[in-house]
Order: structure tokens, then sequence, then C-alpha cells
């Protein structure tokens, strides 16, 4: 049984019992004094083999801790972080989301906008000239943004764009079709309830 004061060594086996009755059981990934907090590695709730589960775990909701076996060499290094795989993903997320807020700010159409989500899905040069979608500086799509709006060399960049467009609507009527329908047997529902 661990004493009220007592530190968690990493990688000891631990078991706790909350106020609710409920047993955890797993390995200590970390532990701050501080906060009472201790974080636990416990199988996967999923069932899969090679992923677990951390709970954070708030030692003042805990009738009971045991150690079951305790870790008393250092613990194993931890990972190294890519910083610059980490920086270029951050400058690519808040580049994305500036071209958003532009686009906003332009005052592009919510059809265009989520045109450009889209396309910007599959082809990642793409971004707004005023309101204008420019994907790999070879295409142009302005306002109203349906394919016959795509302008560029005729090649495979505006054939594979123009695709994207066509798709894109296409999906956008299936989901306003499947959208009415729903509303219309919700419609139906009610008034044959009444």
């Amino acid at each position: 049984m661990a004493a009220p004061g007592e530190y968690f060594s990493v990688g000891s086996q631990v078991s706790c019992r909350t106020c609710q009755e409920q047993r955890l059981q797993g390995e200590v990934v970390a532990f701050d004094y501080p906060s009472k907090m201790l974080a636990l590695k416990c199988p996967s709730s999923s069932g899969k083999p090679n992923h677990a589960d951390i709970l954070l775990v708030n030692l003042q909701y805990v009738s009971e801790v045991e150690i079951i076996n305790d870790r008393t060499e250092t613990p194993p290094p931890l990972a190294s972080l890519n910083v610059s795989k980490l920086a270029n993903k951050a400058r690519t997320e808040k580049e994305e989301k500036m071209s958003q807020a532009y686009a906003i700010s332009a005052g592009v159409s919510l059809e265009g906008q989520q045109l450009f989500q889209t396309i910007h899905k599959t082809i990642k040069d793409c971004k707004w000239q005023e309101k204008n979608i420019v994907v790999m500086e070879e295409v142009v799509i302005a306002p109203p943004y349906q394919v016959e709006n795509c302008k560029g060399k005729e090649g495979s960049a505006l054939s594979h764009v123009r695709k994207i467009v066509e798709k894109h609507f296409r999906d956008v009527e299936s989901q306003k079709v499947l959208q009415r329908s729903q509303a219309q047997q919700t419609q139906k529902d009610t008034s044959l309830s009444s």
C-alpha cells in the first residue's frame, strides 16, 4: 500500500481504486507530486496489440493505491522529437488557417471555400489570389467556381482539376438530395404520429 506522500517511479506497476470503486491498473508513465496526478499506461480498450490507453488519475479521488512492482532503476530515455518536422507541420497548419481567414475576409462564397478545401485535400499546391483559386500555378478557378470557370493551359493539370471540381459538386448535390429526403421522411413520420 502506498503512503499518502509517496512518489511513484516511472515504469512501476500500480493498482488504484477510485472513489467510484473502479479498479485501474497499469504502468506509471508520469507522476506530478504537486497536483497529485498520475499517468498510467494500460492495455488498449480497443484490443489492438500495439496500442495502449493512457489514463490520467487524480489521486485526490483515489481511495487506495497499491504498488505491484516498484521500478528502482533509471527509466529509459524519452524518445527524441523531430523538432524541424514539428515546426514544419505547425507552419503548414498556420498557413492553411491564414488561407481560410483570407478567403473569409475577401468575401469568398461558402461554396468557393468548400471547393478550395476539397481541392486542397488532393493537391496541396493551391492558394487564393483575390477571389480566385490558383492550383499548381497552372489552373485558375474564378467565381462562381464551376467546371466552366476552370482556366489554364489544356493538359493533364487542367483536366485533373476539372474532374475534382465536377466530383465536388456531384457530392454536394448528392448530400443535398439526401438531406431533403431525410427531412421529408422526418416530416412524414411527424404527420403520421399526430
